[in-house]
């Protein structure tokens, strides 16, 4: 799994030249002056094993070298990350590398060099930057490793810094929470624990042992990692409770900060009103909202506004239902504020951590803090490094487990992944409907195709080119990922096929989630800005564009052949939502939050849907497939109080559904900027 390399460490002369220049030398003697150190750190995605990262460090009286290398068999995607950081005994950085390995690319994530009176960075695809010399700062981004993390909080700890600057941007903070406890082995070990901010999108949860050597580290950056140094692996659970613990913690902060207003009774007055069941904008209407649902719906100057209600005047303003994002990985609490900002209120959750997904959910739902309703589906995966997650269904025993242990959590659904074998499938489905819980997710790679899902009792289909499958049922290859057909082949589909596949459809009544903006986002030509696509993406926080907004990109035939690929494909989804079937709006995680508003706008631009018909997809048909319809999806009166207040109509133009302004949520309205910043995004101009 751990990809070979060769160290490649500077000759000392040259060093001793280098340090001469920067003025870094170390000047008096300090512990680090021929210390030596090597460890492991083993890691976890979802809980699941998928690598390790090993390290050496080593030190002579003027410089400390640190050298590692992570390797990872991510689903059968093996990958690697090299990092080489030099620094003086008096932990002052003098340079960086990090390189990422997949096959036989390597690709240089960011480099970092100290002069005698600047700081050069290079980063990626971009122009190489010069900064200008910084007493203090610690060259990093969200793909640091475990061994160059260790060293930064050295580097804090023994300067006793809470705050740092780092480069190529943002800062680090470091705040001590609590001391506490493992157990290893029958023996108990003092920890300290602390929680970090500005290397991923809100903050990670960190261990030290008395001495500064970092033992575990839980983040996410819209994917939750367990990085646990070898020997430690028996206090797992305490790390992923800890950092339960400390991610609710920010959510109640959160909460505090954005100050929803509490009025049991509200009324918006003089908004038009696009309601979701008729295409036709209600104009200059009052919504009467009394303890979270909707009481009253009438033309502003025909309703009576009770005398203890909070007015809220939303003249020129357009409400519609709050949204949904039926394929999200809100993996940490900084979705909350985010999804509430972009006028979001409910999502489904199609994989997290147990633990984390029913505080998360629990916290918003119970304790009426900031964030959308969350609907739960449980990840399940079968056996072999390809799975994902911890939670694995490799037998019927497992399979009953399975499904007893996500509806004992509050789950609706179960998540089918790719490596479930298919009579597992019919299990999962047969118990799972026993329960009054649905299942979604893949067509796994056995099933070969999603005619023979549906089958095994799928009632949801998540991805555009698994869902197409249907129309090559017959011909189908043993290798799903081919399942990505050429242009070609979608353009000599006959309507007899695609009349077959909607009659199929419709008969099992199967709900479909395209996720066509990721398809969208990875046909991105290389050398274009991301925004050429996603215009809110310079809008997201700082930490998220390493791996968000910083795209390479793909060459002008393939991105030629994306677009035409997923055009094609959405017209024939289009066909599909015209004779009838749901197609729900999801995200998968691209540009958090903002693609399920590219996600809308591609339906429209190229399914042929109506700006009416593409809303629906984010209201009233997720809403109708998850058994919500009679409660909220559409502004009716007695259903919940969930509206999107835009400041433009989005049946006039559908990228106005990006024009959100405020909230209603759960009976709360929110003004979206403080959301926004909460979240730490730009809130909107």
């Amino acid at each position: 799994m751990i990809i070979k390399y060769s160290k490649k460490i500077k000759q000392l002369s040259k060093l001793s030249v280098l340090l001469m220049l920067t003025g870094c030398a170390s000047k008096t003697s300090t512990k680090w002056e021929n210390y030596t150190d090597e460890g492991t750190f083993l890691v976890y995605r979802r809980q699941s094993l998928i690598g390790e990262e090993s390290y050496t460090l080593s030190a002579n009286k003027d410089t400390i070298t640190l050298s590692s290398l992570q390797g990872e068999n991510e689903r059968g995607r093996i990958s690697g990350v090299q990092t080489n950081l030099l620094l003086t005994t008096n932990l002052t950085p003098i340079s960086y590398e990090n390189k990422r390995i997949r096959g036989e690319d390597t690709i240089s994530n960011l480099t970092v060099d100290v002069k005698a009176d600047k700081i050069i960075v290079k980063e990626k695809f971009f122009d190489t930057v010069e900064h200008e010399k910084l007493d203090d700062f610690f060259p990093l981004h969200s793909n640091i490793s475990a061994g160059a993390e260790m060293m930064l909080y050295y580097y804090c700890l023994e300067k006793n810094l809470k705050t740092v600057p780092t480069l190529p941007r943002n800062e680090v903070t470091i705040t001590f929470k609590k001391k506490d406890t493992a157990v290893i082995k029958g023996e108990k070990i003092p920890l300290n624990r602390y929680v970090v901010t500005g290397i991923n999108w809100g903050g990670r949860t960190i261990w030290t042992d008395e001495s500064n050597k970092l033992i575990a580290v839980v983040k996410a950056n819209t994917q939750i990692r367990e990085l646990i140094r070898k020997g430690y692996e028996d206090a797992k659970q305490l790390f992923i409770d800890g950092n339960v613990e400390e991610e609710i913690a920010q959510l109640k902060q959160y909460t505090k900060e954005v100050n929803g207003d509490l009025s049991a009774v509200k009324a918006l007055v003089g908004a038009d009103l696009v309601d979701a069941v008729t295409d036709v904008t209600q104009k200059n209407m009052t919504v009467i909202i009394e303890n979270g649902k909707i009481k009253t719906i009438g033309k502003k100057d025909e309703v009576e506004i009770p005398e203890n209600a909070k007015v809220i005047d939303v003249s020129g303003k357009t409400l519609i239902p709050g949204l949904f994002d039926m394929h999200a990985h809100s993996n940490q609490v900084q979705w909350g504020p985010a999804y509430l900002a972009g006028g979001v209120t409910t999502i489904r959750d199609n994989g997290n951590e147990l633990e984390f997904a029913t505080a998360f959910r629990d916290e918003i739902a119970v304790n009426g803090a900031a964030g959308p309703e969350i609907l739960l589906a449980g990840m399940t995966d079968g056996p072999g490094v390809k799975g994902n997650g911890i939670i694995r269904a490799r037998s019927v025993e497992e399979a009953k487990e399975v499904v007893e242990l996500y509806h004992s959590n509050g789950y609706k659904q179960i998540k089918i992944y790719t490596s479930v074998a298919p009579e597992i499938v019919e299990v999962l489905a047969t118990e799972a409907h026993k329960k009054g819980m649905t299942v979604t997710g893949h067509v796994p790679i056995q099933a070969r195709h999603a005619k023979k899902a549906v089958e095994l009792g799928m009632d949801m289909l998540s991805h555009r080119s698994r869902i197409l499958t249907v129309l090559y049922s017959d011909k189908v290859t043993k290798n799903l990922k081919r399942a990505v057909y050429p242009t070609l082949s979608l353009n000599s589909i006959t309507d007899e096929r695609i009349n077959d596949a909607i009659d199929f459809y419709l008969e099992n009544k199967t709900v479909l989630d395209p996720t066509i903006a990721l398809d969208v986002v990875r046909s991105l030509e290389r050398g274009n800005p991301l925004e050429t696509i996603e215009p809110d993406a310079y809008r997201i926080a700082p930490e998220l564009w390493e791996g968000k907004r910083f795209r390479a990109g793909v060459s002008a035939k393939k991105s030629e052949e994306g677009r035409e690929t997923f055009s094609k494909s959405m017209e024939i989804l289009g066909k599909f939502y015209k004779a009838g079937i749901p197609i729900v709006a999801g995200t998968d995680n691209v540009v958090p939050v903002f693609s399920l508003y590219l996600e809308i706008e591609t339906y429209q631009k190229y399914g042929n849907m109506s700006p009416f018909e593409a809303i629906k997809t984010a209201t009233i048909n997720p809403a109708t497939a998850m058994g919500l319809g009679e409660q909220t999806g559409s502004l009716e009166v007695g259903k919940d109080a969930d509206i999107a207040i835009l400041d433009k109509n989005p049946l006039e133009d559908i990228t106005n559904i990006r024009t959100v302004s405020a909230v209603v949520s759960d009976g709360r309205y929110y003004n979206s900027n403080p959301l926004w910043k909460a979240a730490d995004f730009k809130p909107k101009e």
